[in-house]
């Protein structure tokens, strides 16, 4: 939570420091018209490094670091794409889409005993030294509207509210000593408060920046999600351009008695991942 705060003053301060320069870039674009697209596309290659752990159960079980405890891979290379746009003739009304999914599964034979609870409430314990196949599949889409609340030919700043659609499917297959398969899935709908910064350099070259924030502690359920996005943008042609940006986001749900609207998970999911976004843009 500091370091989503911290990252969104960062990014006011940026913009109050870029408002007080000389408008350099205004003169280069005086005859010009305003350098937000209407329409744009990204596709593109996400490379990601992920750290998660699951809890099945309200606290009977452990918590399952599932790159370590699972042999889950600890990276990903995904496409991902996102889509925004400016639908009224000012261009300050703005609405976003991203989606992306991570698959992931993995094999081994566990160290240290696990514990986790079924969906009657029985416990099972899997001992160390048994075999276990695991997965842990989930997909990211998030829709978001943003107003500018300052706009010119160098500088788009806006704040906004969207809200992350997850669904979430993690399961465990134990054999030899001990056969049990055990799955939960479950779709995690959650809001986010959302600053986001563009920064024309010059006609060709941008800036891209954005933080999202959301936290609540509601009866027997918690949530959270932290992220932050930057990217710099080469438009060397007038439809189409390039760029590389940089994604963290982390996420936290603990759950007990399936009560929060639209979550039906029984424990604990923590994700964390940080990646590398190689994407084409098409806009207009």
């Amino acid at each position: 939570m500091k370091t989503i705060l911290r990252n969104c003053l960062v990014l006011l301060l940026i913009g109050v420091l870029l408002l007080a320069c000389q408008p350099a870039l205004a003169d280069e674009l005086s005859h010009q018209e305003k350098p937000w697209e209407k329409i744009g596309v990204d596709a593109g290659v996400f490379l990601t490094a992920v750290d998660s752990s699951v809890r099945l159960g309200t606290g009977l079980g452990v918590d399952i670091d599932v790159e370590k405890a699972l042999d889950l891979d600890s990276t990903s290379t995904v496409f991902r794409a996102d889509a925004l746009w400016r639908f009224t003739p000012n261009r300050r009304h703005r609405l976003d889409f991203t989606w992306f999914a991570l698959r992931r599964d993995g094999n081994r034979r566990v160290t240290d005993d696990i514990t986790i609870e079924d969906d009657d409430g029985n416990t099972i314990t899997i001992p160390s030294g048994t075999s276990v196949d695991a997965f842990f599949n989930l997909d990211i889409y998030e829709l978001a509207y943003s107003y500018s609340f300052f706009q010119d030919d160098r500088i788009d700043l806006a704040a906004g509210i969207g809200i992350y659609v997850m669904p979430i499917d993690f399961g465990i297959k134990v054999s030899g000593l001990l056969d049990e398969e055990e799955e939960e899935e479950f779709t995690a709908p959650l809001p986010v408060f959302a600053l986001r910064m563009d920064v024309a350099l010059t006609p060709q070259w941008f800036i891209r920046t954005g933080a999202q924030v959301f936290y609540a502690e509601v009866d027997n359920f918690t949530g959270s999600i932290m992220e932050f996005r930057t990217a710099l943008e080469y438009n060397p042609w007038t439809h189409v351009g390039i760029g590389l940006g940089f994604d963290i986001l982390q996420i936290r749900l603990e759950s007990e008695n399936e009560d929060w609207p639209g979550i039906d998970l029984k424990g604990k999911v923590e994700f964390n991942y940080a990646g590398l976004l190689l994407y084409l843009r098409v806009f207009f």
